[in-house]
């Protein structure tokens, strides 16, 4: 009787249980693959900021040009 316990025991631990995390784990990861409403909207918040200063750095650069036409090459020069 001990002998069958055991290898039943054995055929659980060997088979059971890693196909049982396997599927556990693939679930969770279905479920985590899309953006929850909280960080959608973090997301578009951080998108509209970026493209925000995108916008107020293509101004700076232009007011630059305008005002200071060699500051790119000024820049460059002293970042070496």
């Amino acid at each position: 009787m001990s002998d069958n316990l055991t290898a039943l025991l054995i055929c659980v631990i060997v088979v059971c249980v890693p196909v049982w995390l396997g599927l556990h784990y693939t679930s969770r990861m279905r479920a985590t693959r899309f953006l929850n409403a909280k960080d959608a909207e973090a997301f578009d918040n951080l998108s509209q900021t970026a493209a925000r200063m995108e916008q107020r750095m293509n101004n700076l650069e232009r007011i630059l040009d305008a005002e200071v036409p060699n500051w790119r090459r000024n820049f460059e020069s002293s970042q070496s």
